[in-house]
């Protein structure tokens, strides 16, 4: 099967109605202030694989546990992927999502990787789809919110054998988020990692994949005990490889926009459409490997002019001090991240033409 077939039938989903759903007042109290990851919808998608009968009992649910074997390999061997995306309100009150695709072409990379089985284009969408069409007044209508929709797939099969597993489980829930900066987006101080890698040649690194955020925990509490914000890793050839959960980004003084590139880098979808868009402004954009030093020595000599992170989560974010072990570089501030940023998200929530069709209706 490849990626852009379009003939697929549609699922057939069950679905179950929560009946200790949260009342509606109760709702518009959590969407007042939703944070970010603490709240949850009323429901939950689930669909089951297996090497017999493929993708097969696809249904909505109420949101709830979820009953495993002790020996479920996940538990035991790590088999699991996500994605992360979110829904948004548009002033007229529709719900759009912002390039589906990419994210359920990158799950099937990751699947890829991690032995699992590819889950095809149009049942990501129609999973989204399933799941906004019972938990739509989920997703909030404030300034810079948005429904945080999280698939993920991993191997339910119990057994303690090491090798791929023959029954794997996907679901998707939902979680309100909020503005990821609360008055307004600020830079943050990045802590580089010399002690710990990310992920190595060969690895998991362009999988999202649990394993790799595990892995960074722990240089991430190294950040935090040197005041940090967030942690920057670098890769054998100590060329800088990715944020615990962001892409980083370099504009140099011509204009021109550096992102490093890895086979273990996590591709991420925000990225691109940033780079896009700067493409669009007539900036020049380089995808290549980026040393440490050449990113020390640019700040200092004003070849570099501006530092941000981008993901999905805080969207752009400016970088301002980058420290390591006996040093601490300021870096250079500048405009273009927030005004890309601004213009990104105008487009996400409808607010401007999207000129590249980027936006996936998912009610109605």
């Amino acid at each position: 099967m490849t990626l852009t077939e379009t003939d697929l039938a549609p699922l057939e989903f069950a679905v179950t109605k929560n009946l200790a759903a949260k009342p509606a007042a109760q709702r518009e109290e959590i969407l007042r202030s939703p944070g970010f990851g603490t709240s949850f919808t009323d429901h939950m998608v689930d669909i089951c694989w297996s090497t017999r009968g493929g993708w097969h009992r696809p249904r909505v649910q109420p949101y709830g546990p979820i009953s495993l074997d002790p020996a479920a390999a996940v538990l035991h061997y790590g088999q699991e992927i996500f994605e992360g995306i979110k829904a948004y309100r548009h002033a007229d009150g529709s719900i759009h999502t912002f390039r589906p695709e990419q994210n359920a072409r990158r799950l099937q990379r990751s699947a890829r990787r991690l032995a699992l089985p590819e889950l095809p284009v149009e049942y990501f969408l129609q999973s989204l789809r399933e799941l906004i069409a019972v938990d739509g007044d989920w997703v909030p209508s404030g300034e810079d919110q948005s429904l945080y929709l999280r698939p993920f797939m991993f191997a339910k099969e119990a057994f303690l054998g090491v090798r791929p597993a023959e029954k794997v489980a996907y679901y998707v829930i939902a979680s309100p988020a909020g503005a990821y900066f609360k008055g307004g987006v600020q830079p943050v101080t990045i802590w580089l990692s010399e002690d710990y890698a990310r992920a190595g040649k060969g690895g998991t690194g362009a999988a999202k994949t649990g394993g790799n955020y595990a892995a960074s925990l722990l240089p991430q509490a190294e950040a935090y005990e040197n005041g940090c914000d967030q942690v920057v890793f670098l890769d054998q050839d100590r060329n800088v490889e990715e944020l615990g959960g962001m892409n980083v980004v370099f504009v140099r003084k011509d204009g021109t926009l550096v992102t490093p590139h890895s086979p273990s880098i996590l591709e991420g979808i925000t990225r691109d459409s940033i780079l896009q868009l700067a493409e669009d402004r007539g900036h020049a954009v380089e995808r290549r490997a980026v040393s440490l030093d050449e990113w020390r020595e640019g700040v200092a000599s004003g070849d570099i002019v501006e530092v941000f992170a981008c993901g999905t989560a805080a969207v752009v974010t400016p970088i301002g001090t980058l420290k390591g072990k006996g040093f601490e570089d300021a870096q250079p501030s500048g405009t273009l991240a927030l005004e890309l940023r601004q213009q990104l998200t105008d487009i996400q929530y409808g607010r401007a033409e999207d000129t590249h069709g980027w936006l996936v209706r998912l009610d109605g």
